[in-house]
């Protein structure tokens, strides 16, 4: 396809056209001296891989990369990004290799396109490990190039915009992915328009009915709202223009997710909210910023406990500004937030914000140092092996609210909200976290689990003979601290059962006149590794000890055959799992469970998350109860040793009902109730118990108990009460 041909594509369905010529003035207008000629070249390149595909909807693939290459454009990144965005699938989704790349254009470009390719052709155990491992090569190649991600966010961008093609199941999990991971990492990253456009798109396909109906409510009020703003815009004005000062004020309503979320975690009507509209002041300088601050403040009654200064602390993504809330006219709560212009930038641009170019064509990043925990993402990625916990990690630690905190010498430290004094121990040194007594909080001391707050000065109390319990577990909120305190306590769990293991190997070769530690001392246990798939003494003791192998195994490979044929006079001890796992052995279709390499013993499922058929799921050796299930994304197996995980799988050849909890949370009105039991019955789903309470916001909270086959049943009957006028949320309860 020649360079003319491929020039532009047409949307099958608009008469809107795509021309590459768009995108190579975008970069002229930012770049200093961009190399037209390469991005030339991928953009053909492109064209020809990807000619004879097309994409869910129809249109030509090529408008996919093409989108994606203008996105990185207006991120203002540089031509072997643009070129990467044009590139960037067709290693994956062509005959394309990343050779082939290197060779055509840089090892440069290769190595951004290789950092976008995702992991498709190996086997993996479930879906989150998949996720884990993707966003853990993404990782990987983000410390080497932080352009991977930024290209990375643009391209879920524009899947996010044309989601409206797939089938619903793929939307709803491509939707769950992007609002758990990309974009809370948008806005670590600091790119604020990129992060708002994705929660709304997500919103859309994970909570249709509230998003229409959201989008519906504040349409009814447009008018009203853009005389408002207007109204406020031109008082603020005035205001600044009184002092001598010159400045930009606009106003708008804020984004549907964020009303959304902030209806759902306050119990809020739509017509209760008071705060949804935001004003932005750019003054020129950081002192007009307070300046301005304290004649809004004298023009509006400020609101208690809703100030926060940025720009003194800033936020770890570099984000600067003053916040506040105040009564505005006609008595109306407004957000108002005061910036320079350059602050602004780094706002809506984030990471990009501090992109520069240096000679020679190569770019990189000004301050890096100011991005520290991007260097905490590695290491978590290089520490946590297993998938669950790093997904968690990465969840839990990188995209909370932020709290603020002080040392006793006044350095800054900054925690997810919800951090504790243990969160703070860890922060300082691994040590002081492993020997933490107490802690003081403004000289008072306070409990291991008091949540720090915003200016909070905290000061560690440490005794050489303190040490972890899993209780800090709970207290812990920070990824380094819940890390370090497993590791503590899997250390010790690794070392009791290593040495279970070995006393036992002792007792059973005992009984043959034969001694395990001078077998292990003779290197005769080589032979017993291969077979039995371990790499030394103290791994076989721990898999012994954890119930994985049984002792008897290891002595039939040690004990010549005649010896094991003799008739023994001593008792034979008993075998590990009867010892460790209480050998019960229900037949498998009472449980429903296929347990892979552990036969005939007893299987509970984990009351914490009660896992229903159909759910993915996994198995923990639990001495003296058995192999416990869990769904894989329960919280309770982030504390439980890897080691002891055996995989499983469903086998229900009966049909059996399962307890389960959903939550319902609605309008308190007559009728609404009858019609949600309607829901359960029109599924098939016996209702065992309900309890239902009204609040004072005009709403009510029902817990039900019910009983249901699998988690397919489970999902349509929650799908059947959210469409139910006056329903607000459906979750399944967990633990």
């Amino acid at each position: 396809m020649s360079f003319n041909a491929a020039n532009r594509v047409r949307r099958p369905d608009s008469k809107y056209v795509i021309k590459l010529s768009d995108i190579l003035d975008r970069v002229a207008s930012y770049h200093p001296s961009p190399n037209i000629d390469l991005i030339k070249k991928a953009y053909v390149f492109a064209a020809n891989k990807h000619k004879d595909q097309r994409r869910e909807s129809g249109e030509p693939y090529l408008m996919h990369p093409l989108a994606v290459a203008d996105l990185v454009a207006q991120l203002r990144l540089d031509e072997s990004s643009i070129c990467a965005g044009l590139l960037h699938d067709t290693v994956e989704d062509t005959d394309t290799t990343l050779e082939d790349v290197a060779a055509l254009f840089n090892e440069q470009i290769a190595q951004l396109v290789d950092g976008l390719t995702k992991i498709s052709k190996i086997n993996f155990h479930s879906r989150e490990e998949r996720q884990a491992e993707n966003f853990r090569k993404m990782i990987v190649a983000m410390s080497r190039d932080i352009r991977v991600i930024l290209i990375k966010l643009c391209d879920r961008v524009h899947n996010m915009r044309t989601l409206d093609s797939l089938r619903e199941e793929k939307q709803r999990k491509i939707a769950r992915e992007t609002l758990d991971i990309y974009a809370p990492l948008a806005n670590r990253l600091g790119i604020n328009w990129i992060k708002l456009e994705l929660e709304d798109h997500c919103l859309k396909y994970l909570y249709p009915n509230d998003f229409y109906d959201l989008v519906e409510k504040v349409a009814q009020k447009k008018r009203d709202r853009d005389r408002y703003i207007d109204e406020v815009i031109r008082i603020i004005r005035g205001k600044m223009e009184e002092h001598g000062f010159n400045c930009e004020v606009a106003g708008r309503p804020k984004h549907f997710y964020s009303i959304w979320r902030k209806m759902r975690t306050k119990n809020l009507e739509f017509d209760q909210l008071y705060d949804i509209i935001a004003f932005r002041v750019i003054m020129n300088s950081v002192p007009e910023c307070y300046e301005a601050l304290g004649y809004l403040h004298t023009l509006w009654k400020p609101i208690p406990g809703r100030f926060k200064d940025y720009i003194a602390l800033p936020k770890p993504n570099m984000y600067q500004s003053l916040h506040t809330s105040v009564l505005g006219p006609n008595g109306e709560r407004v957000e108002i937030q005061i910036r320079t212009n350059d602050m602004h930038r780094v706002a809506e641009e984030g990471i990009a914000a501090h992109w520069r170019y240096k000679e020679g064509g190569a770019s990189q990043l000004k301050d890096e140092k100011k991005f520290a925990w991007l260097k905490q993402l590695v290491e978590w990625q290089q520490d946590l092996k297993d998938p669950t916990e790093f997904l968690d990690s990465v969840r839990v630690d990188l995209f909370a609210d932020e709290v603020y905190v002080f040392t006793p010498l006044g350095e800054v430290k900054v925690f997810p909200k919800g951090a504790t004094p243990i969160d703070f121990a860890y922060a300082i040194h691994s040590e002081v976290g492993y020997h933490c007594a107490g802690a003081k909080v403004n000289g008072q001391i306070v409990p291991l689990n008091s949540q720090l707050r915003n200016g909070n000065i905290v000061e560690i109390i440490t005794n050489p003979n303190k040490k972890p319990n899993k209780d800090w577990l709970k207290y812990a909120n920070t990824a380094r601290a819940k890390n370090r305190i497993r590791q503590f306590l899997r250390k010790e769990q690794r070392e009791r059962s290593s040495e279970i293991g070995r006393e036992l190997l002792e007792k059973s070769l005992r009984k043959y006149s034969m001694s395990y530690s001078k077998m292990a001392k003779s290197g005769k246990l080589e032979s017993v590794f291969k077979e039995l798939k371990v790499h030394s003494a103290e791994d076989l003791q721990i898999n012994i000890g954890y119930g994985k192998i049984q002792p008897e195994a290891v002595v039939k490979l040690l004990v010549p055959q005649e010896k094991l044929d003799q008739p023994q006079a001593e008792e034979k001890p008993e075998g590990m799992l009867s010892t460790l796992l209480r050998k019960v052995a229900p037949k498998r279709k009472s449980t429903g469970v296929l347990i892979q390499g552990i036969d005939e013993v007893m299987v509970r499922f984990g009351r914490c998350c009660n896992p229903l058929p159909g759910d993915d799921i996994v198995g923990f050796i639990t001495r003296g109860r058995g192999i416990t299930i869990h769904l894989r994304e329960c919280q309770q197996t982030l504390n439980e040793d890897p080691e002891r995980r055996v995989e499983v799988q469903w086998d229900v050849k009966e049909k059996q009902m399962h307890p389960i909890s959903i939550r319902v949370i609605c309008s308190d009105q007559p009728g609404l109730l009858a019609s949600i039991s309607q829901a359960f019955t029109d599924k098939g789903v016996n209702i065992h118990q309900a309890n239902c309470r009204s609040m004072t916001d005009s709403r009510a909270i029902n817990i039900f108990q019910v009983l249901v086959a699998d988690s397919e049943q489970l999902q349509r009957v929650c799908q059947a009460i959210s469409q139910i006028k006056g329903v607000y949320s459906v979750e399944r309860v967990r633990m």
